[in-house]
């Protein structure tokens, strides 16, 4: 039986034919794309082994038994019955039947289905000589399908699909098929020699992929088949095969591949998988965001599956991840980029068409691969290149047999995974004049950039100078460097001690997004280099223009809390995770008039945001304090500064609250008067948690009405804001008398002087 010539079928997703094509070509055989989603080839019963175990791209591998015209029932039952199906179907074997039809007269999938059994049990009982089937063998599973009045026999010689390799035990968050996930990395330019940056790993399916490929393991050599305990293949030719498997694998190569991901969870499992696939010493899995990736090796991959929503306005909420591409890939000049998705405007939002697309499902989803060619490497390129030791041999053992991991609960199978240490990658910085005479995918600086670059570094240095004096007499820390000085160059550079905080602020311009990425790394190195400050205590931020919102944006979660010194007070700052670090230098001067009149007086704070105002109010000697905000984020930051002031205690209270909520409430509670407030609202805000949007313009009337109500008779009002628009309606505030007092607050530092707008408000005496 071993001699008996078969043509086979290797089934697979759309799409994927010419992969599975070239798979088999590199096996020995001579394949011919027979319809859309099957390769058909001639081969034995060896080749039904050999290519279950090593197809990586494919489904399953099928026996095609019979091709024939079935116009009607009658075609279809006699031509099944003629044949002699006892050369693949033993006298006792399960035979169940499965069928499809389509653009056929025979439209009924259960009598196709009953029709075809019948047959085969009557061809079963002539040529075995038999007088019952009692179906009490191995599994042949048998597939009718008809196509334009066409039926096609073929017996599964698989089982479960050729995508469960073994390995993958647990399952995250939208995972990738490995049998996609092998694809991605086939239509690629990867080779081992070469980096590859899996940054959205997930459970690890693509790097371990790409892994196997590169140390020569074949996909199936840890599962069995259907086919496994087939008589007519023998215990010999399957042991022959995977011998020869085994005996292929590469366990000297060396490959640097990454794999990054943001959950922990995830990065646990992927490790767990790469350990049952046998690669976990070729794979490097690193917790990191995407927009931190950096590698100083040329001629890279990054291949990845990035999240996408199914719908609509999941997929607008991914936008701002996808524009980070065009950012990571400046830092990536000679690297090529290949990106699976079903978000078909990923171009359009990175500006960039691809070298290459391809129509590919993930299971039922239809994706695109796009693939951005990057430059071929030199000739000689990769050879004697010293090795770059990224990849850590952490743990040595192999992979353990696929019954040993059995009822194990998660906890017990993550285990030794999560505890394993992850040692971070340095983040160099990349030398461009190393890779000058090559094109990138993603454009890159220009001539005008260098120049701007050049007088922003001449700006820097000057401002430098001006104020190099004053701030230390005055044990001034934190202040303003420069604030849009050059209309070409909208950022504002501010110093907290040793680190340097930029804010891009949007403004019309003609760079492309990969090139503008470029242009603000190159003014981020610029400052570093002008100012004296290492570029890793440089921390660069975009504030773009909204019309609504909170305007404290949260844009990470680094959680690199820092203290820094103002007026002999510290406070905590972050400077990586929101456009506001939590302390607004514009309002120094102001903290500082608070701090002068605090003396004994009760304090109200609104719209506190950390609570700086509070600080300094309670330094000055108030005798209590109320801090309110609608965070309870900020309410927390706010009680940290105060106790690392030593100026925390139970007269400083916290209350998470609408401010003007809050003022309605102490209206009607005698006991809520207060000496000293300071109001200083956001423009705009409409928080999920109450019912109303804010506005300075329309409601500081009503919210000053109120702050009239609970002020005490010489009370003192300090309201600002940064509304550059704003317009104050004094005469709807008569029982106050208001002052403008802005040239006062704003500090020297500041070279916009309407940074903000600041009233000092007095109730005039009945």
């Amino acid at each position: 039986m071993s001699d008996n010539k078969l043509i086979l079928v290797a089934a697979c997703a759309f799409g994927l034919e010419a992969i599975v094509k070239r798979e088999l070509i590199a096996l020995g055989y001579s394949p011919r794309v027979s319809q859309p989603g099957r390769v058909s080839f001639d081969g034995d019963w060896e080749a039904v082994c050999r290519t279950n175990l090593w197809l990586r791209t494919a489904d399953r591998v099928l026996v095609e038994v019979q091709r024939f015209p079935a116009p009607d029932f009658e075609a279809l039952f006699e031509t099944i019955k003629a044949f002699d199906y006892s050369q693949f179907l033993p006298a006792d074997a399960k035979f169940p039947v499965v069928g499809k039809t389509r653009l056929s007269k025979l439209t009924s999938l259960p009598a196709i289905q009953r029709s075809t059994k019948k047959a085969l049990v009557e061809s079963l009982l002539h040529f075995h000589k038999a007088t019952t089937l009692d179906e009490s063998g191995e599994l042949y599973k048998v597939e009718v399908a008809l196509l334009n009045d066409e039926a096609t026999i073929t017996i599964d010689t698989t089982g479960d699909s050729l995508h469960k390799r073994g390995y993958r035990k647990l399952m995250g968050p939208a995972p990738i098929k490995q049998t996609l996930a092998a694809a991605m990395v086939d239509l690629t330019v990867w080779k081992p020699e070469r980096v590859f940056v899996d940054p959205f790993c997930g459970t690890g399916t693509i790097p371990i992929e790409a892994a196997m490929m590169g140390m020569k393991i074949a996909p199936g050599i840890n599962r069995d088949f259907s086919a496994s305990d087939w008589r007519q293949i023998g215990f010999d030719i399957w042991k022959k095969t995977r011998d020869e498997a085994r005996d292929s694998i590469d366990r000297d190569v060396k490959m640097q591949i990454l794999a990054a991901d943001t959950d922990e969870e995830s990065l646990s499992m992927a490790r767990y998988h790469a350990r049952l696939a046998g690669v976990e010493s070729q794979i490097r899995f690193e917790q990191k965001p995407f927009e931190s990736l950096e590698h100083d090796q040329q001629y890279g991959c990054l291949v990845t599956n990035p999240p996408y929503g199914e719908r609509l306005q999941q997929q607008e909420e991914l936008i701002p991840l996808y524009e980070q591409f065009p950012a990571v890939m400046q830092k990536l000049p000679t690297w090529s980029l290949f990106v699976i998705t079903s978000y078909d405007r990923f171009e359009k939002v990175i500006e960039k068409r691809a070298t290459r697309r391809r129509k590919l499902f993930n299971g039922r989803l239809e994706c695109t691969y796009f693939q951005f060619l990057g430059p071929r490497p030199p000739k000689g390129f990769f050879d004697g290149v010293p090795e770059l030791n990224l990849v850590e041999t952490a743990a040595k053992t192999t992979a353990a047999p696929l019954g040993q991991t059995r009822g194990l609960s998660l906890a017990e199978q993550l285990g030794e995974a999560a505890q394993e240490s992850v040692t971070p990658i340095s983040s160099p910085q990349i030398n461009y004049k190393q890779v000058s005479n090559v094109q990138p995918v993603f454009d890159g600086l220009q001539d005008k950039d260098r120049e701007q670059a050049q007088l922003f570094t001449n700006r820097l240095k000057k401002r430098a100078r001006h104020l190099r004096r004053w701030p230390t007499r005055r044990g001034i820390t934190c202040l303003r460097i420069y604030e849009r000085d050059i209309p070409e160059i909208p950022l504002v550079v501010d110093r907290y001690e040793d680190a340097i905080h930029i804010t891009e602020y949007e403004r019309p311009h003609q760079r492309s997004l990969s090139r503008h990425s470029a242009w603000l790394q190159l003014m981020k190195t610029t400052a570093a280099e002008a100012l004296n400050v290492p570029v890793e205590q440089v921390f660069l931020k975009r504030r773009q223009k909204r019309r609504q919102g909170d305007q404290y944006e949260k844009i990470g979660d680094r959680k690199k809390m820092r203290t820094v010194s103002e007026g002999g007070l510290k406070f905590l700052v972050n400077l990586s995770d929101y456009v506001d670090t939590g302390l607004f230098l514009d309002h120094r001067s102001t903290r500082a008039m608070v701090r002068e009149q605090a003396q004994g007086k009760s304090f109200l704070n609104l719209f506190a945001y950390t609570g700086s105002f509070s600080v300094y109010a309670a330094d000055g000697g108030a005798i209590e304090t109320t801090t309110v905000d609608l965070s309870k984020n900020y309410l927390a930051w706010a009680q940290e500064n105060l106790k690392l002031n030593g100026l925390d205690g139970p007269q400083h209270q916290f209350v998470s609250s609408d401010s003007i909520e809050f003022l309605e409430k102490a209206v009607r509670d005698p006991s809520q008067r207060f000496d000293l407030v300071v109001v200083d609202p956001p423009t705009f805000s409409n928080s999920k948690r109450t019912e109303d949007d804010w506005d300075v313009q329309e409601q500081h009337v009503e919210m000053l009405t109120l702050v009239s109500q609970v002020l005490n008779p010489h009370g003192v009002v300090y309201f600002s804001t940064n509304f550059r628009k704003f317009k104050p309606r004094l005469k709807e505030l008569s029982q106050f008398e208001s002052i403008e007092i802005s040239n006062m607050t704003v500090p020297e530092d500041f070279r916009n002087r309407k940074i903000h707008r600041c009233w000092k408000m007095s109730l005039v005496a009945p």
